[in-house]
């Protein structure tokens, strides 16, 4: 399978956050991309929805910078509504907001009119495990994804952001999880 480093969609979504990201632009870019080939890997998509998925994995976690919360997914599915509203593709908004709103679901999300909420929670882990989750993908490419698509701090900014959650509220999951 071939890894995908360059869609063009996925190209001016981020570019136009790339200030607001700022120096973690670079690992968030290679986040979005690694999710995006996991979740290509996990399921043969349509092109309607591969287009669908390279909107939700700019915006899934968009809100960590847009509103610099920990809370973020709130904030990103705003971003993703006004894109969506801007872009005339309201009607693909149910769908999508479900797929941001469950990526860090602990299970299985369950829902035939959208299996790529599932694609997209399974792909998100193996990402944020750094392969540990694998859900049926080899080794190999999972590997072979992050070498070509270097990690570029994220895991580390993610452990800080997520620190700080965790030294105030020791005994609380983060905001963004769900059973």
């Amino acid at each position: 399978m071939s890894i995908t480093t360059h869609v063009p969609l996925i190209e001016t979504i981020l570019s136009e956050w790339q200030t607001e990201i700022g120096q973690n632009f670079a690992g968030y870019r290679g986040h979005v991309y690694r999710v995006y080939n996991f979740c290509l890997a996990l399921h043969i998509c349509n092109v309607e929805e591969q287009h669908k998925l390279a909107i939700a994995v700019c915006f899934h976690d968009l809100g960590l910078w847009s509103d610099n919360s920990i809370d973020y997914i709130p904030p990103s599915i705003i971003r993703l509504k006004q894109y969506l509203s801007a872009h005339a593709l309201n009607t693909w908004s149910e769908e999508i907001e479900l797929i941001l709103e469950n990526h860090h679901k602990i299970r299985t999300y369950s829902n035939d009119k959208y299996p790529l909420v599932e694609v997209f929670r399974q792909a998100d882990l193996i990402d944020f495990s750094l392969g540990m989750f694998k859900f049926g993908l080899a080794n190999s490419f999972i590997q072979q994804v992050k070498t070509k698509i270097p990690n570029a701090g994220f895991h580390k900014f993610l452990l800080r952001s997520a620190g700080t959650w965790f030294l105030q509220h020791p005994f609380s999951p983060p905001p963004f999880m769900k059973w």
